[in-house]
């Protein structure tokens, strides 16, 4: 599966309608963004079952803004619309197949009582 542009007005119904989402947040202008879409294109090729999606943030400056992005590229993850990996910076095939890896063996309830104890102001 190739990638899809994400928009404002697209970005929210692809994360209710999608329990694995990758975005990358990227621009045209940027050396590091380019050399990294066809890591991430591959990538996207290799796991048919997650859905790819990207941001340009020249076109999309209010998405970038809403998620605090100051540095492009950087690769987030959303499963079960809750973001478990953002980190900006191209990464190389070995590890993003690993942060694939990782996000995929996540329990995402214990992710969920994690995140909802923080808010309460416990300990995780």
């Amino acid at each position: 599966m190739s990638t899809i542009e994400l928009t404002k007005e697209n970005f929210d119904q692809t994360v209710e309608e999608n329990d694995f989402l990758l975005i990358d947040f990227w621009a045209s202008w940027c050396g590091p963004c380019r050399q990294f879409a066809p890591v991430y294109e591959s990538a996207s090729e290799r796991h048919g079952d997650l859905l790819f999606g990207k941001v340009d943030t020249e076109a999309q400056p209010e998405l970038a803004a809403a998620f605090g992005i100051r540095s492009i590229p950087t690769l987030m993850i959303v499963r079960d619309k809750v973001a478990v990996f953002a980190q900006p910076g191209a990464l190389p095939e070995t590890a993003l197949e690993d942060v694939i890896g990782q996000a995929r063996k996540l329990d995402m309830d214990e992710v969920r009582r994690s995140i909802e104890s923080q808010q309460q102001g416990g300990a995780a």
